[in-house]
């Protein structure tokens, strides 16, 4: 089980590198981009969070 809540971390903290990436790319952000981005950003907070909870039970 730690296997799969190791690799789905991975794969989590990489579409949130990504994502700031992008955003840190660009000069030309709208802001339905910004909103766009930040829900984004916070949904894959909230699963790295549970994830890492789940991790330490």
């Amino acid at each position: 089980m730690k296997d799969k809540i190791e690799n789905t971390l991975e794969y989590y903290k990489i579409k949130e590198q990504q994502i700031l990436d992008t955003v840190n790319s660009k000069n030309d952000l709208t802001s339905e981009d910004i909103v766009h981005y930040g829900k984004e950003m916070s949904i894959l907070t909230y699963k790295i969070t549970a994830l890492e909870i789940a991790k330490e039970n």
